[in-house]
């Protein structure tokens, strides 16, 4: 399986709220309301290519995959759990299309972005990840990522991750 990983375009914005949002709506009508279930726009899509770099991921010309990374700090993120570093990058917002998950596209994503963040140069990946049924926490853990620390959000269980690069 390849993938065709970029810097996201205004024009991709409607798209990535499409698929954002799809994913929602699969995990909510799997789990049940929670933290997970907003629904994207494309103007707030357009706030985070403004506020950090949003990735796209195609197969072929479709859409597949889509995350952001920024080397500030996230507001929900508590420093004091991770390794010390100089230039640490934050995986934010990673989803692949419903249609298409379990077929490996993550796991190639998440390549893509250690190859991104060592030429940015960054000295770590940090994310944080749902430990409950709609998350994502053992997945980033089969995936070469680190647990460092747990929190509570919005009453769901909350993993800090990160991969020392």
């Amino acid at each position: 399986m390849c993938i065709n990983m970029q810097v996201a375009t205004a024009d991709d914005a409607l798209g990535i709220a499409a698929l954002r949002s799809a994913v929602a709506a699969k995990l909510t009508a799997q789990y049940g309301k929670g933290p997970w279930s907003g629904v994207s726009t494309e103007k707030g899509v357009l706030f985070d290519m403004r506020e950090s770099r949003v990735y796209v991921a195609r197969q072929r010309s479709s859409l597949v995959a889509t995350l952001r990374l920024t080397t500030k700090k996230p507001w929900a993120i508590d420093c004091k759990y991770f390794t010390p570093c100089k230039r640490p990058v934050y995986l934010l917002s990673m989803a692949v299309a419903p249609d298409l998950q379990r077929q490996g596209i993550g796991r190639l994503c998440l390549g893509e972005v250690k190859e991104i963040c060592r030429q940015w140069p960054a000295d770590a990946i940090r994310l944080d990840a749902y430990d409950a049924p709609a998350g994502a926490a053992q997945f980033y853990g089969k995936c070469d990522f680190r647990e460092v620390g747990r929190a509570s959000y919005r009453g769901c269980p909350l993993v800090y991750f990160e991969m020392l690069l």
